[in-house]
């Protein structure tokens, strides 16, 4: 059954990619026989757009902007757009924010000259993110998935936004070291609306330390490879493990879990066999691969991590408690000067790792809480938690009533331009 199942499944895969329907249409036996539509003239009550194109396992990315979208959509009304299905699918699962799937380019274009959107919001730079950028009304807005030191983070696909919202001071020097011909004025800082959430607890009470690992995935590319799971994962588990009083919780980047790089695939494997073994003979260890990080943030006594948002959302969140960095590259001048928090906590490198995995229990005891409160700063501005949320909504709203205004006077394809109300 399972093999007949398997089989119907290429067949209709085969069936229904372009190759498959040009050559039933060659054979006279038509299009495929799969659900097809178009949009015309389909009205949606929104001022916002947030386009989101990525398949479902890049969910992660806008998931976190959930809480901060359904404020926003108290007082400008939000659509979720959606270029494939299952992603769509989803997310209904878990918000109740308007949502609409559209396929086709020419179907998004109609869509948007139907509609009279105000702004569309970006969580990420995919490829088909232009194809939205073409709409000449609305306010076109960055505003990534998190803020972190990858080189990922900034780009020449800035100058394709009309703003772009950023946590706070890092990442205006970071558009300015890394970007030429780069208008600044395109930055606003607003800080992270993603951590004023207060969320429930979610790990059973343990009555000593808890240590958590959350390495980031290989990246596209070997220029934004940052993990440290093949070169420092298993070691940092073991010695983990090996610390008295302590429960360990292995908290791997959603991509990991499905990564197909054989070492990263590999060292995962063999990270869940080590906390397995330990979990059966009595360990409170934890493998946490679905929960919320920034939930499981709550229970933790201190952080290991690699280069990306995990750490330095931590650093806002409990700048108090202890924070170690990994440094694949081994080359700690170079960390320094391209992470800034690296020169707040340890670094486990190939040249430190004899020094500081023998040490960590000492690591994780110290203060060193001022130089991460700076370094908060750096990264946040002086933000109080739930300010940064008042802080989006407000730009949002200054950017749509900014655009009304400057729309007055305009046509589009040669009818008077409807700027909306302005507040």
């Amino acid at each position: 059954m399972l093999v007949k199942a398997w089989l119907g499944q290429q067949l209709k895969a085969a069936i229904s990619s372009t190759h498959g329907v040009k050559t039933r249409r060659w054979l006279g036996l038509g299009s495929a026989p799969v659900a097809n539509h178009e949009l015309d003239q389909i009205p949606v009550a929104a001022d916002v757009v947030v386009y989101f194109s990525d398949v479902v396992n890049k969910a992660y990315q806008l998931e976190q902007w959930l809480p901060t979208l359904e404020k926003l959509h108290e007082t400008h009304r939000v659509v979720l757009v959606f270029r494939k299905v299952p992603t769509l699918r989803h997310f209904r699962k878990l918000t109740g924010l308007p949502k609409i799937f559209v396929r086709r380019l020419d179907d998004l274009v109609n869509f948007y000259e139907f509609n009279n959107f105000k702004l569309c919001l970006y969580v990420n730079n995919g490829v088909a993110n232009f194809q939205s950028l073409s709409a000449a009304r609305p306010v076109h807005v960055h505003i990534n998935h998190g803020e972190s030191d990858k080189l990922s983070m900034v780009s020449n696909q800035a100058k394709a936004y009309d703003k772009i919202f950023v946590a706070g001071p890092a990442a205006i020097e970071r558009h300015r070291t890394v970007l030429l011909d780069f208008d600044l004025d395109r930055l606003t800082s607003i800080g992270r609306p993603q951590l004023d959430t207060h969320f429930v607890a979610e790990l059973p009470a343990f009555h000593g330390r808890t240590i958590m690992y959350a390495p980031t995935w290989e990246g596209e590319n070997d220029a934004n490879n940052y993990t440290s799971m093949d070169v420092f994962g298993e070691a940092i588990i073991e010695t983990l493990v090996a610390l008295p009083n302590t429960r360990v919780i292995y908290k791997p980047h959603p991509r990991i879990t499905t990564s197909s790089n054989p070492a990263i695939a590999g060292a995962h494997a063999r990270i869940r066999e080590i906390l397995e073994e330990q979990i059966a003979a009595g360990g409170q260890h934890l493998i946490t691969e679905k929960e919320n990080i920034l939930a499981l943030f709550n229970d933790v006594d201190g952080l290991i991590t690699d280069v990306s948002s995990v750490g330095l959302d931590y650093l806002y969140l409990h700048p108090e408690k202890p924070l170690i960095l990994t440094d694949r590259r081994d080359d700690l001048e170079k960390l320094n000067r391209e992470v800034p928090v690296s020169r707040a906590c340890p670094v486990i490198s190939e040249t430190t790792r004899e020094e500081i995995l023998p040490g960590l229990e000492s690591l994780l005891e110290s203060s060193g809480a001022e130089q991460r409160l700076q370094m908060r700063s750096y990264y946040f501005g002086d933000r109080e938690r739930g300010s940064s949320t008042i802080s989006f909504i407000e730009a949002i709203g200054k950017l749509i009533n900014d655009r009304a205004v400057a729309m007055r006077g305009y046509e589009f394809h040669g009818q008077p331009v409807d700027s909306g109300e302005v507040g």
